[in-house]
């Protein structure tokens, strides 16, 4: 490597995960880029023979609304739970982040389309501000079977910052919950509701669904393909699921319940999401398909930490030793270039000559990812 100017950050003695391979070596940093990568150096920030990764794409994370809304009836204030989510996002080597805002008011949560606008706000705000971290936008995940989704959605449609929407639909007798013991093991243990309440709630849920599901899927698909927002599918079980999800126009197959649906999805040209935790677990929580035997059939595309942020990079450092298909440059591309294309963000995702300098320093201990630094467009963040 030749000597460089004062003014180039130079990461030297790594071990570089590429595209394809892992190389020690260093790289060099400049205006938030990457502009040369070399041989081991004497020159610049010695990492000691940590691995370097490209800093993590997030495509579907609900972990914000942890911090607005810690407890029932108890809402933080935006701009800190922004700042608490943010803080935690990037600990995990995780640079880009699309943000999940709910549309639609379902059984979960009793937070609706005004409280999601306090949010996106709140983040354009802290991004404005330059107080984060990470890179986010906004992924907003439609509960179609929802009475208020599209006004909800609509409240939100025009936001910057949206650059994603799933479509999904929780009722019983659907999807994640085709049948309805699944449903019923689920949110009674969820929401405490006896026999009687449950048959009750169901019924109203199931009638939700048959009238409000079809006109909302139609209406948010036709307003994403219309202006550029990228269109996500969820909990797709079948073929007839997948063929819908096609019509639409949809993007990427988010959490395919079995690995049928996820085969068809990837065969049609679609980008098959799965949970970063399914992999670490070994299993899906509900009793669905698991990730690493998608992975293994190699019809996996995408990781995402779903509900616990740090999943995503103990998955990508798991799942070569789980999969005897999967290498850690394969594996490190499902939490990272990937995701990038997915979201239309070329611009990032691999360590490579002119990609933006999103950069995390990781050392394994007792088999466990430890990020010990963390640069987004050259800057240590972490």
């Amino acid at each position: 490597m030749n000597p460089t100017p004062a003014f180039d950050m130079v990461l030297s003695n790594a071990r570089i995960v590429l595209a394809d391979e892992v190389v020690l070596g260093s790289v060099v940093l400049r205006d938030g880029r990457i502009v040369e990568i070399g041989g081991p150096s004497e020159i610049g920030e010695n990492l000691d023979g940590d691995y370097l990764i490209p800093g993590l794409v997030e495509l579907h994370t609900d972990h914000l609304e942890n911090h607005y809304a810690p407890r029932p009836r108890v809402r933080w204030n935006a701009l800190a739970a922004v700042q608490a989510h943010d803080a935690q996002i990037a600990a995990s080597g995780i640079t880009t982040v699309f943000d999940a805002l709910r549309v639609g008011t379902d059984e979960q949560a009793d937070m609706g389309g005004a409280e999601m606008t306090v949010l996106a706000d709140a983040i354009a705000a802290s991004k404005a501000a330059n107080r984060l971290r990470a890179d986010h936008f906004i992924h907003l995940r439609c509960e179609v079977s929802a009475p208020d989704c599209q006004t909800s959605f609509e409240q939100l449609q025009h936001h910057p910052l949206v650059r994603l929407a799933s479509l999904m639909d929780h009722a019983p007798n659907q999807r994640q919950f085709a049948s309805f013991e699944a449903y019923k093991a689920y949110y009674q243990g969820k929401l405490k509701m006896s026999d009687a309440a449950l048959a009750e709630f169901s019924a109203r849920r199931i009638g939700d669904s048959e009238t409000y599901a079809g006109p909302h899927r139609k209406a948010i698909s036709q307003f994403c393909r219309d202006n550029g927002i990228v269109l996500a599918s969820h909990d797709d079980a079948t073929i007839g699921h997948v063929d819908e999800a096609i019509a639409q126009g949809i993007d990427v197959a988010e959490f395919p319940t079995t690995i049928e649906a996820a085969r068809a999805s990837h065969d049609a040209g679609l980008a098959v999401l799965m949970g970063a935790p399914n992999v670490v677990r070994g299993a899906s929580h509900s009793g669905n398909v698991s990730a690493r035997d998608l992975a293994q059939a190699g019809i996996l595309d995408i990781l995402s930490s779903d509900y616990i942020p740090f999943s995503l990079i103990q998955a990508a450092f798991a799942l070569g030793d789980s999969v005897e298909a999967i290498t850690l440059p394969h594996a490190v591309r499902l939490v990272t270039s990937h995701p990038a294309a997915a979201g239309g963000l070329m611009d990032r995702g691999q360590i490579a000559i002119g990609k933006r300098a999103d950069l995390v320093r990781v050392r394994l201990d007792d088999d466990i990812p430890i990020v010990r630094t963390v640069w987004r467009e050259g800057q240590r963040v972490i």
